[in-house]
């Protein structure tokens, strides 16, 4: 598969931290706020480079942006800018925390920041968790998931996924009949087989098994799995094959569904949108289009409004 990540935001240049902290301190300074200006900077900055205006606002004013921003700032548009003023990891350590704070747990958030990483970025994410929150991912993991779904978001964190790259085609038809024999092949599922080869696998090992399992049982894996399991088993292990396919079409699919229906689950949109603008974001838009036949933007528009829509907008590519 030939996937070139295409971001939507990328270094300004060219850049100068002095003189977007001072448009940022005028626009948030005296009796008013330029909403516009903040947006205008900072969805056409970098995450490292809205570090860097962090810390000069600091060094320049003796004030910390984020809480400048917070005071200024409210609704949806304050969460937004807020998210990319956060380095990458943190946001989504914090977005973890919340899914799994107060009652209940949001699985499905869960489901898309876990299931879709490599390794590396997993190792990252554990560490950071436990600097931020004083507590191991995997022990609030624990707390709040059970059964096969809690073993497989374990084996995730816990880093077992073979190296970005690692292939090997004859094992690749053995863990094909595996699943094979762990699913379809048998009354009731053997979950465990399944989550020990889609989450050691390499995203390309995991290709070349998907397309050994349609050879050896005339279906695809996802019409395995949608016969086989449910819910939030379900839908960790279709985010998983999802995103060994195609990153993007998961996360267009992700951003379909939190516009869909009654409501519109605005966080999940403002996660994607945040934490993929530096990674894949334009292929994401692509793929929505192409599988919804319509843009990503006109979707946005029709669900969002005033601040909060152009931010959002402004950082697909199109404000």
């Amino acid at each position: 598969m030939d996937y070139t990540p295409k971001p939507s935001v990328v270094p300004a240049n060219p850049f100068d931290a002095e003189a977007d902290a001072a448009v940022l301190r005028g626009a948030m300074k005296g009796l008013g706020t330029n909403e516009e200006e903040i947006l205008g900077i900072l969805t056409a900055r970098t995450n490292a480079q809205r570090q860097l205006i962090k810390e000069q606002f600091l060094r320049e004013y003796g004030r910390d942006l984020i809480d400048d921003l917070k005071s200024e700032l409210g609704g949806k548009f304050e969460d937004v800018i807020i998210a990319l003023m956060m380095p990458p990891i943190e946001y989504l350590c914090k977005q973890l925390h919340k899914a799994m704070a107060g009652m209940g747990t949001d699985e499905s958030t869960l489901v898309e920041i876990l299931c879709t990483k490599s390794n590396e970025e997993m190792s990252e994410i554990v560490k950071c968790y436990e600097d931020m929150y004083d507590r191991p991912l995997a022990e609030q993991l624990c707390s709040e998931t059970d059964g096969h779904f809690r073993r497989l978001l374990t084996l995730i964190i816990t880093g077992v996924r073979d190296p970005v790259g690692t292939v090997d085609p004859e094992k690749a038809k053995e863990q094909a009949e595996q699943l094979y024999n762990a699913g379809e092949a048998k009354l009731g599922t053997d979950e465990e087989v399944f989550n020990r080869i889609l989450a050691h696998g390499s995203f390309a090992q995991l290709r070349l098994v998907f397309e050994e399992y349609k050879e050896l049982s005339g279906q695809t894996l996802e019409q395995a799995i949608k016969h086989e399991m449910s819910g939030e088993m379900h839908e960790a292990m279709m985010a998983i094959v999802e995103c060994v396919q195609s990153p993007a079409a998961f996360f267009a699919n992700r951003l379909y569904n939190a516009m869909s229906g009654a409501g519109t689950e605005d966080q999940t949109l403002i996660r994607i949108i945040v934490s993929r603008s530096e990674i894949d974001l334009i292929n994401i838009k692509d793929e929505f289009e192409r599988i919804y036949n319509r843009t990503l933007v006109s979707a946005i528009k029709s669900e969002t409004s005033g601040d909060y829509e152009r931010a959002l907008c402004a950082l697909i590519g199109d404000a």
